[in-house]
């Protein structure tokens, strides 16, 4: 099993910037995709941006070139780079990451952490 946890979120004033982090922990894992989800109140869960071991990256149009995602293989930790901050961007933010335990595929989710644009 593959345990995410998350940190970073908060509260921002519109134009303002946050960085999100998810750690993940467990033995014997491999991860080949972690990314963002986020969900806003009343609305599904959308995703925000991915990104392979090998550094290839996927954005949301919504915030293709205000968020950056990076990742540190060796700690298997992602990261999201929040800029320009909209209060459209209010929502719960999930960590995501897919890989194998073993020989065993596994998906898991962090438990997620607000972010709140307002002023």
């Amino acid at each position: 099993q593959v345990q995410l946890v998350e940190s970073g979120g908060g509260l921002v004033q519109p134009g303002g910037s946050l960085r999100l982090s998810c750690a993940a922990s467990g033995s014997m894992f491999s991860i080949n995709v972690m990314g963002w989800y986020r969900q806003a109140p009343g609305k599904q869960r959308e995703l925000v941006a991915t990104i392979t071991t090998g550094g290839s990256t996927n954005y949301a149009d919504s915030v293709k070139g205000r968020f950056a995602i990076s990742r540190d293989n060796a700690k298997n930790t992602v990261y999201l780079q929040m800029n320009t901050l909209k209060p459209e961007d209010t929502a719960v933010y999930y960590c995501y990451a897919e890989g194998t335990v073993v020989t065993d595929d596994f998906d898991s989710w962090g438990q997620g952490t607000q972010v709140t644009v307002s002023s």
